[in-house]
């Protein structure tokens, strides 16, 4: 995987904003490089109400030749022939998808050097690492490992494509980015933000002045 493509990666689901496309198309306007639907929790879309809603996030994905991820679903990825999937430790092994879908984006959630030892050697695209920081967007996350883990993990896989995942905002950002991950992945400090564009340039690095 291009490891630009992780720079601001935005994940989001129907519970995650009260008008998800639109805060997605506005995302993508303001060059987020990577969208995953990530649709869980209890009043969360099932059957084809949420296949109707994630190929209407692809379709807006693809107007904006930005990768589109599937979070755990692998029917739906694979029916829906989504860029790639995301799983998590308790999800399905790396290689039986790798089987199923040639040529996609296989991410891992890892939490330790032992978790991201064997994303790697399976054959994991990138990683996700964290949380980093306190989280409000996942009721069932880890507790926040801070930045230590991700710095390790930088130093023993120079080359591997990492993201930070995890309580991250416009003010930590770029502690993640200069601890080693090659981009931020959020959800609340997006869905939530009254400037999106600006949210993410700051995001990414910018200070939310510059013009487009």
């Amino acid at each position: 995987m291009n490891r630009d493509s992780l720079n601001v990666y935005f994940i989001m689901g129907t519970l995650n904003s009260s008008e998800p496309l639109e805060t997605l198309e506005k995302a993508l306007k303001a060059r987020i490089t990577c969208f995953q639907l990530r649709e869980k929790g209890e009043g969360s879309l099932t059957g084809e109400a949420l296949e109707s809603f994630a190929r209407a996030c692809q379709k807006l994905c693809k107007a904006y030749g930005v990768p589109f991820i599937v979070n755990d679903d692998v029917e739906l990825a694979l029916k829906l022939d989504a860029d790639g999937i995301h799983v998590g430790q308790d999800d399905l092994a790396i290689t039986e998808f790798r089987a199923r879908a040639k040529n996609k984006i296989i991410g891992v959630s890892v939490h330790n050097e032992q978790e991201m030892e064997l994303a790697v050697k399976s054959g994991a695209d990138y990683v996700g690492i964290g949380p980093i920081y306190a989280t409000k967007s996942k009721t069932d996350a880890q507790p926040p490992a801070g930045v230590d883990f991700l710095q390790k993990a930088r130093s023993q896989y120079p080359n591997f494509p990492i993201v930070g995942i995890g309580g991250i905002n416009e003010k930590n950002a770029a502690e993640v980015r200069s601890s080693g991950a090659d981009g931020v992945s959020v959800i609340s400090v997006i869905c939530e933000s009254p400037n999106i564009e600006k949210t993410i340039q700051a995001l990414s690095g910018g200070n939310g002045n510059e013009t487009k």
